[in-house]
């Protein structure tokens, strides 16, 4: 639980950059995010094939497009009722990044001894090569994973720590269309039998990477536009800060800042300068409140407080009854209203 996201002497120096007439903010809609979107994820493990890499190795495509997608192994926690306390840990650690690569050529080159023993004319499969496009799959699924609000534990099973890129939105239409512009091309000239065929598919990751990178910067000059707004001499952690985009327009920046009490909502407008604009909404923590004992007894309750980032309780009532409800939350998913990671038990 953070107590005090500033650090030390830094509370009061924040709540002077605060807005003087604060309003809470409810029922605001919050999105469904589990990570970067296997689609995205898909997509780029084709571009990587489409671009040249696949004929590196019989069965290079399917091994770049399985590693892609292959530390979301991870949803099979869902099973065990486990799945914040497991998801984006294990799996898409350091760890991970040295070990699913192995697994997944081991798996390829039985399966390709085994489906190609008997075939005249099969391509050669070489582990060398595999565990090659292997690595870069797997590596780029975590890159992908750390670039939005959710976030990896990088450093798993070493450490628990969170890591947020905060930069890409879970569902990018923008990543979408480049990759799979470029995949699709390149598989028509492939099936033309034109030269250079994979030229589309690389200029559609070059494009993805560019695209990537001004997210990043736009990401890191809002913070320094935070830092500026709110009269602060340093850059505060991403812990106190939250600066990401939205859906569809990744221009604009929505802006969570935690205080001690309160987590507050604002948004980055870069035109005609860089500005940050704090209209009042807020969402108390409510972290000291005595009815709060009573989820953090609970296991899903434990589970979203490992996780959560911006973690608040609230006293709702349950509509059409007079029982009253307990919600634990995070304010990443929720400016107010129940988050697909709430945890709610009745209290009265």
């Amino acid at each position: 639980m953070r107590s005090s996201v500033l650090g030390q002497g830094k509370i009061a120096h924040w709540k002077e950059g605060l807005p003087p007439r604060p309003r809470t903010r409810q029922n605001s809609p919050a999105p469904l995010d589990s990570g970067m979107d296997n689609l995205c994820h898909t997509l780029v493990g084709a571009a990587l094939a489409q671009s040249g890499l696949k004929r590196r190795t019989r069965l290079g495509t399917a091994t770049l497009v399985i590693g892609a997608n292959l530390p979301d192994v991870d949803i099979l926690s869902i099973l065990s009722g486990s799945a914040l306390a497991f998801r984006r840990g294990w799996t898409h650690g350091i760890l991970a990044l040295l070990v699913l690569p192995l697994v997944l050529t081991g798996l390829m080159v039985v399966w390709g001894r085994w489906h190609g023993a008997g075939r005249s004319g099969a391509a050669p499969i070489c582990p060398r090569q595999l565990f090659l496009l292997a690595t870069l799959a797997v590596v780029s699924h975590t890159f992908l994973d750390w670039l939005n609000v959710y976030g990896v534990r990088l450093l798993m099973p070493f450490s628990h720590r969170w890591f947020y890129g905060d930069a890409v939105f879970i569902v990018d239409p923008w990543l979408w269309l480049v990759l799979a512009a470029g995949v699709g091309w390149s598989a028509f000239r492939e099936r033309q039998g034109a030269a250079r065929a994979g030229v589309p598919a690389t200029v559609g990751l070059g494009l993805a990477a560019l695209y990537i990178a001004g997210m990043l910067g736009l990401t890191q000059l809002g913070r320094l536009v935070v830092a500026r707004g709110l009269g602060l001499g340093y850059l505060p952690s991403k812990g106190a800060v939250q600066v990401a985009p939205g859906f569809l327009n990744p221009i604009p920046r929505h802006v969570v800042l935690a205080t001690e009490d309160r987590y507050w909502f604002g948004v980055i407008r870069w035109r005609p300068g860089p500005k940050l604009e704090l209209p009042g909404d807020y969402l108390d923590r409510h972290l000291d409140d005595p009815r709060a004992e009573a989820l953090r007894d609970n296991p899903q309750a434990r589970q979203l407080l490992a996780w959560a980032r911006f973690p608040y309780y609230v006293v709702e009532r349950q509509p059409g009854t007079k029982a009253r409800m307990l919600r634990l939350d995070d304010a990443r998913y929720s400016t107010g209203g129940r988050s697909w990671a709430a945890v709610v038990i009745e209290i009265e």
